[in-house]
């Protein structure tokens, strides 16, 4: 915006002083003008810079500045330049009755000066008719220029009201999609968690209840199904409020390492560097992509060895999680969803991630997430 002013300024600016020079260069062509009248030449020119900011103002000084000059060296015709640029720039800022009078009066007095200075009324006549003709064009281009700035001010604005209003809709279709899918995953996936989650419970107290040892296996479904449950509550909340809970973080990495033991997998959990706390989001990422890299290895690596190493540093926390599974180097790896939704969340904080084989068999990931310098709000 400041940019525009500026440039408007200078082109202004420019314009006024290259009419001042076209009217000082007239005057010395048609003879030998005083100091006086190069300085009232000057000044009714150079005045025009400011016909944005107060072009009343401008009107009446250059008007009376060319109007002296007129009465004190009875020039030709060119000395009204300056005054019909005056008038066009008051009917542009929506001032034409002022203009229109301001430019009669200018033409009245030099009427008079012309008619004092000679007698030939035919040469009068025609100057005032010539000079009447550029003022009728200055009032009618102006009044042009002013209602083509206002309809260049509309088209822009209903632009704006479109893209606004495209904006809104597309909200309103995401979050009507968000709710869609919400009622669908409530009404599904809810159910079928809160089956598993109800049958494990009952075989479980069925078990104790027969004085039996509970299979490890079947507390593991039932603590399994119970963090689902909360974990499709939180999603839920999500869709339905776009607010992500905070609550998800690396102060619950040991729940989670926890959970992985009881379903089979070996698991070491390591940390390294000064610990301290996290930006919500880089504590949430980090908390998904060892529970993803987790449910991979559970998954695809046959509940293998794995190690989970977290290393702060003053500008990064760096997140690896390697299995000792049944990859080998070269193996071709064909990135999931798991391993898709984990890279778009390492790169929507700025990080870089690398899943890739181990040298020496098994599957390594490594996310390395920014982290804001200490001390600072995060």
């Amino acid at each position: 915006m400041r940019g525009d002013i500026g440039r408007r300024t200078l082109l202004d600016t420019a314009g006024a002083a290259a009419i001042g020079a076209a009217v000082v260069t007239a005057a010395c062509l048609a003879s030998s003008p005083g100091a006086l009248d190069l300085l009232l030449a000057a000044a009714g020119s150079l005045a025009l810079a400011a016909h944005r900011r107060a072009p009343r103002t401008v009107l009446a000084v250059t008007t009376l500045f060319m109007f002296a000059y007129a009465v004190h060296s009875h020039p030709g015709s060119w000395v009204a330049l300056p005054v019909v640029v005056a008038v066009h720039a008051a009917a542009r800022n929506g001032y034409r009755a002022q203009g229109a009078a301001v430019g009669a009066l200018f033409l009245a007095g030099y009427t008079v000066v012309l008619l004092l200075a000679g007698p030939d009324v035919r040469e009068t006549a025609e100057r005032v008719l010539l000079l009447l003709g550029w003022f009728l064009c200055a009032g009618v281009t102006g009044l042009i220029d002013k209602n083509w700035q206002a309809y260049l001010r509309q088209t822009e604005q209903r632009a704006l009201d479109a893209e606004r209003s495209r904006e809104e809709t597309a909200l309103r279709r995401a979050g009507e999609e968000r709710l869609r899918i919400a009622r669908e995953l409530h009404d599904s996936l809810t159910h079928s968690i809160s089956i598993v989650k109800l049958q494990a419970g009952v075989a479980v107290h069925l078990a104790r209840k027969r004085g039996t040892e509970v299979e490890p296996a079947l507390l593991a479904i039932q603590e399994a199904s119970g963090e689902a449950m909360r974990e499709l509550r939180s999603t839920l909340e999500v869709l339905r409020t776009d607010v992500v809970d905070p609550c998800t973080g690396l102060d619950r990495i040991d729940e989670l390492a926890e959970r992985a033991r009881a379903a089979g997998i070996a698991l070491a959990v390591a940390v390294v560097g000064d610990q301290r706390p996290l930006p919500p989001s880089v504590g949430g990422a980090a908390y998904r992509i060892v529970q993803e890299a987790l449910t991979n290895v559970a998954r695809h690596a046959d509940r293998a060895g794995t190690a989970v190493r977290l290393t702060y540093s003053d500008t990064a926390l760096t997140v690896a999680v390697e299995d000792e599974g049944p990859c080998l180097p070269g193996d071709r790896i064909t990135p999931g969803t798991g391993l898709t939704g984990m890279r778009e969340r390492v790169t929507a904080l700025g990080g870089t991630l690398e899943t890739v084989p181990r040298p020496r068999g098994g599957f390594a990931v490594r996310a390395e997430l920014p982290l804001p310098p200490r001390g600072s709000a995060g």
